[in-house]
């Protein structure tokens, strides 16, 4: 066995502690996803195999090490205004029908990761403002939230490379919405950053203290999750919805079994769930 290799009882435990700890669902044969994500930590932390990476992650004592994993274990790379559609739904159907309340618009972007989402809709927010002048005038609150701090520290930086400003962002919109930081980087100005807020939170911790939203986006993330742990997640968020208020999910995720708090709306193309009155 390899200094990278787990043996079957040990890629067992890391899956319960995973499991247990944020809520995602490792499948059997998934020992390659943890050799790649977690071998940069051992010489990091000066460790020579990842079976003693493994073991002393489960040690409640290694709290930096624990961090640094579910880090690693949870980041996912993202691009600019995904799929296009959540986007487009948003300008043309929902903000206009939104527009109609006087109070502040509240998004949630519930798994924030680098930033691309919370800031690919606070632009989408400030385009529908600029075609309608005194649109929500009370502002934009958009929130992103995310289990790794390291991804949180990202999104409050704002500035990315080359590479990921190519992934899903329009010459316009760059030009529009970032300044040249140097050193090949780009930053999200500060009339789109002031929008846009961060902070840490685990789902399957309670959200009683972000408040009530009007929106939430939780794409692509739902899918790691078990049966049941999915279902809390969803009543939190029904909780967590104004009335009326709507639910983004991915594309390939449905929460029809698991909630009858909110009814689904099919657009073309895509799906919303709009949360029952």
């Amino acid at each position: 066995m390899t200094n990278k290799e787990l043996q079957e009882s040990e890629y067992k435990l890391f899956r319960d502690f995973l499991e247990q700890q944020c809520g995602i669902v490792l499948g059997e044969n998934k020992q390659y996803l943890v050799k790649s994500r977690l071998g940069p930590l051992m010489q990091r932390f000066s460790i020579a195999t990842l079976s003693e990476l493994v073991s002393k992650t489960l040690s409640p004592f290694e709290r930096q090490l624990r961090s640094a994993v579910i880090d690693a274990m949870t980041t996912n790379e993202t691009l600019w205004f995904r799929d296009t559609y959540p986007y487009e739904l948003l300008k043309k159907q929902i903000l206009p029908e939104l527009e109609k309340s006087c109070r502040t618009l509240k998004i949630w972007s519930a798994a924030s990761s680098s930033g691309q989402e919370p800031y690919s809709i606070a632009m989408t927010g400030l385009e529908y403002q600029q075609g309608r002048p005194g649109a929500f005038s009370l502002g934009l609150n958009i929130l992103g939230t995310d289990i790794s701090n390291t991804m949180l520290e990202h999104c409050q930086r704002a500035e990315y490379d080359g590479l990921a400003l190519s992934r899903g962002l329009s010459p316009e919109r760059r030009s529009k919405f970032f300044d040249d930081s140097g050193n090949g980087m780009m930053r999200v100005k500060d009339f789109v950053r002031k929008n846009v807020s961060f902070r840490h939170l685990n789902l399957l911790d309670s959200y009683t203290l972000l408040g009530k939203f009007d929106i939430i986006f939780c794409r692509n993330v739902l899918i790691y999750f078990s049966p049941d742990l999915k279902a809390k997640i969803i009543k939190q968020f029904a909780q967590s919805l104004n009335p009326r208020g709507y639910l983004f999910l991915g594309a390939s995720e449905s929460i029809s079994s698991v909630n009858n708090d909110f009814e689904m709306i099919r657009c073309n193309p895509g799906i919303i769930y709009r949360k029952k009155v």
